[in-house]
C-alpha cells in the first residue's frame, strides 16, 4: 500500500462517527480520543463522569474519565485506580490501552461477574492522553517513530536566540520523515548485499559507500546546520515534583518541576483524589512492567511493598506473555523527576509503568527475536532488521518502509531518503493492536481485584463485671495491597487509618492490639485508648480489644484514605 493510500485509509477511518463499543483496529487521533471519551460518557452516564483536568501549552484539553458505580458508594469511599498513557507524544498505543480499559469495564459491566465486581469495589480515573499536543502533532504532521515526544514548550536548543526554528522536514513530500544518506567512499557504511535497502558497517580495508546524515531536513535558519533546533523538549516524565534534577543532570527535565502546564494540572488532579492506591502509566516500547524506585540513591522499598509488587508483577508476566517485571533504576536506567516516584512518594500509591510494544515480535515466521539482536549502536543493519523487513514485505505488503530515492538537497547536494515510517518500530500494526490492548488492560483489571478490601468484624462482646465489657474487633483485608503502603507508613506521608470506638454514656477504659486471642494478650495503649492509628496488611488481619464501661451501644468506625470507611453499631450485650 502506498503512503498516499495509507493516509487516505486513515482519513476515512478517522472521519467515521465514534460509537460504543469502541473499535481497536486503528489508532484514534487526539480529536477522536475526545469523541470516544464523550461517547462512553453518553452511553454510560450513570457509571461515568468526564472531567477537564487542564490544558496543554497549545490550549488542548486533557480529559479524564471517572468510572464509578454510585450504588456502591461515592468514588472517594473506595480504592482509586488511576491509569494514564501517552505522556510521550509518540507513544500513541498507550492511549489505546486506556481507551480499551474504559470500554472493557463499561461494556461488560453486569455481563461478566469479574468485571462487575471490580467496578463495584473501585473507582477508576483514566486519562488516555497526557501529552495532548504531542499526540495531535504526531497524527497531523510528518514524523519519525521518535519525534514529537516531549511537551511543546519552546526551547532554544542551538542557543541562537530563536526557538524551535530548525526541526526535521518532510523534504520529499511523501508524508514521512525518514533518513537521509549520502554517497561517501570514506563513509563507515555500505549497502547490505543481502538486502539493498539496508546498510552494514564496512570492515577494515573495505571502501565505504554511505554516510548517514540523520533525519530528513534542511537548514531552515541558515546557520549551516540541519535539524539542530526541533520542537521544544521537556520530557513529561522528567518534570514531576519529586527528586527533580536540573537539565545538566537529567536531560529533558525542564527549567523547574511542573513546568509543563498539563503535568502540573494532573498532579493537582491526583492529589485531590486521596483514595488513589494503584497507578498504571503506559508507555510504548520494550515489553516491561517497571516498579520503582527510579534512582539508586533512593534505596530499596520496604519489604512489605516489595511483596505486593512481586505478587502483582509475577502474575502480570503471565497475563502478558513475553513481558518482564523489572526495577526501573536497576534493570533499565535511573531517572529523576519521574512520574511514578511522584505517585509512590506523594500520592501514596503502588505504581507500575507498562512499556508496551515488543518490536522483536515483528518477524516473518512468527518466532520472536532475542532483544539483544536489535539494531546496533552504529545504526547498521542487523539480523533483527532483516527479519522486520521480511515482516514488512510479506505480512504488511511494504506498508512501513519507504524505499530509497534521490533528492537534491540544498546543502548536501545529491542525497537519498528512505527508511522506516513513523508508524513503525515503536508501534504495533493495527492488526496486532487488539491483543496488546486487551492483555495490558487485563493486567489492570487483575490488579484492581487486589486493591484493599477491608472488612470489620466484631467477633466478641463479653461482660466482665457490672458495666464493664470486653469488645474484640477484627479488621480483615482480602486484598493483596495493605490499606496504607509501607512506604507511606515509613515516610509519614499522611495520617494512617483510624479505628475508633465511641458511644453516648460509654467510656473506653482501655484498648489495644490483641496480640494473642487465646492467651488474652493485649498491647494496651496508654493515652486516648478509644482511637488507634493502624495499617491493615494485605491478605491479613489486625485485631483489637477494648474495655468499655457503660450501657447501651458503641459505634466502631474504621476510616481509611485508600480503603474507605466502615461503621458498625454494636449493642453492649453478650453475643450469642
Amino acid at each position: 500500500m502506498t503512503a498516499a493510500l495509507t493516509a487516505l485509509a486513515i482519513m476515512l477511518i478517522q472521519a467515521q462517527e465514534v460509537k460504543v463499543p469502541l473499535r481497536f483496529d486503528f489508532y484514534y487521533s487526539y480529536e477522536k480520543v475526545v469523541e470516544a471519551l464523550k461517547a462512553l460518557n453518553a452511553a454510560y452516564p450513570e457509571l461515568t463522569k468526564l472531567d477537564q483536568v487542564g490544558k496543554s501549552e497549545e490550549g488542548r484539553i486533557i480529559w479524564a474519565l471517572t468510572i464509578n458505580n454510585p450504588q456502591t458508594g461515592e468514588p472517594f469511599s473506595k480504592p482509586g485506580v488511576y491509569v494514564d498513557g501517552n505522556i510521550h507524544g509518540n507513544e500513541i498505543q498507550a492511549g489505546e490501552v486506556c481507551l480499551y480499559l474504559a470500554n472493557r469495564l463499561l461494556t461488560n459491566y453486569g455481563k461478566l461477574k469479574e468485571i462487575t465486581d471490580v467496578v463495584d469495589r473501585n473507582a477508576y480515573y483514566i486519562i488516555p492522553v497526557v501529552n495532548v499536543d504531542g499526540r495531535a502533532h504526531f497524527f497531523a504532521d510528518a514524523n519519525t517513530p521518535s519525534t514529537n515526544r516531549g511537551l511543546r514548550i519552546p526551547f532554544d536548543d542551538d542557543r541562537d536566540g530563536l526557538l524551535d526554528e530548525d526541526g526535521p522536514d518532510d523534504i520529499d513530500g511523501d508524508g514521512h520523515i525518514t533518513t537521509m544518506r549520502i554517497r561517501d567512499t570514506l563513509g563507515k557504511l555500505r549497502t547490505d548485499p543481502a538486502d539493498n535497502r539496508l546498510m552494514i558497517a564496512v570492515k577494515p580495508g573495505e571502501k565505504g559507500e554511505w554516510t548517514r546524515l540523520g533525519q530528513e531536513g534542511i537548514d531552515n535558519d541558515g546557520d549551516g546546520l540541519v535539524n539542530e533546533d526541533s520542537e521544544g523538549f521537556v520530557d513529561g516524565n522528567r518534570n514531576w515534583g519529586f527528586n527533580w534534577q536540573p537539565p545538566y543532570v537529567q536531560r529533558g527535565a525542564g527549567n523547574y518541576p511542573f513546568e509543563g502546564t498539563g503535568i502540573k494540572a494532573i498532579a493537582e488532579y491526583m492529589l485531590a483524589r486521596p483514595n488513589i492506591i494503584m497507578v498504571f502509566a503506559f508507555h510504548n516500547n520494550g515489553g516491561m512492567y517497571l516498579r520503582g524506585p527510579s534512582f539508586k540513591a533512593a534505596g530499596e522499598l520496604p519489604q512489605g511493598d516489595i511483596t505486593v509488587y512481586d505478587f502483582l508483577g509475577k502474575n502480570i508476566e503471565k497475563i502478558v506473555p513475553g513481558y518482564e517485571y523489572l526495577i526501573s533504576w536497576k534493570d533499565l536506567y535511573s531517572t529523576y523527576g519521574d512520574f511514578t516516584d511522584f505517585t509512590n512518594n506523594l500520592v501514596g500509591s503502588y505504581s507500575l509503568v507498562g512499556e508496551l510494544f515488543q518490536v522483536e515480535t515483528e518477524t516473518y515466521d512468527g518466532t520472536p527475536m532475542r532483544k539483544q539482536e536489535e539494531r546496533s549502536r552504529f545504526a547498521e543493519a542487523s539480523d533483527a532488521e532483516r527479519q522486520r523487513l521480511l515482516f514488512n514485505d510479506n505480512v504488511l505488503q511494504g506498508e512501513l518502509f519507504v524505499k530509497w530515492k534521490s533528492y537534491k538537497h540544498p546543502l548536501y547536494g545529491e542525497v537519498e531518503t528512505g527508511g522506516w515510517t513513523k508508524m513503525s518500530s515503536r508501534l504495533p500494526h493495527p492488526f496486532m493492536l487488539q491483543d496488546l490492548v486487551h492483555r495490558n488492560a487485563s493486567a489492570v483489571i487483575f490488579t484492581a481485584q487486589y486493591t484493599p478490601k477491608v472488612l470489620l468484624d466484631v467477633f466478641e462482646v463479653k461482660k466482665i463485671e457490672g458495666d464493664l465489657w470486653s469488645v474484640r474487633v477484627r479488621l480483615v483485608n482480602e486484598g493483596a495491597m495493605p490499606s496504607v503502603t509501607h512506604a507511606t507508613m515509613k515516610n509519614k506521608l499522611y495520617t494512617p487509618d483510624i479505628l475508633s470506638v465511641t458511644g453516648r454514656g460509654v467510656k473506653v477504659v482501655s484498648g489495644g492490639v490483641l496480640t494473642d486471642a487465646w492467651m488474652g494478650m493485649v498491647d494496651y495503649k496508654e493515652y486516648k485508648p478509644e482511637v488507634h492509628l493502624c495499617q491493615v496488611p494485605g491478605f491479613g488481619k489486625i485485631e483489637y480489644q477494648f474495655l468499655v464501661s457503660g450501657k447501651g451501644s458503641i459505634d466502631i468506625r474504621f476510616e481509611s484514605r485508600k480503603a474507605g470507611t466502615i461503621t458498625q453499631t454494636v449493642p453492649l450485650k453478650a453475643k450469642p
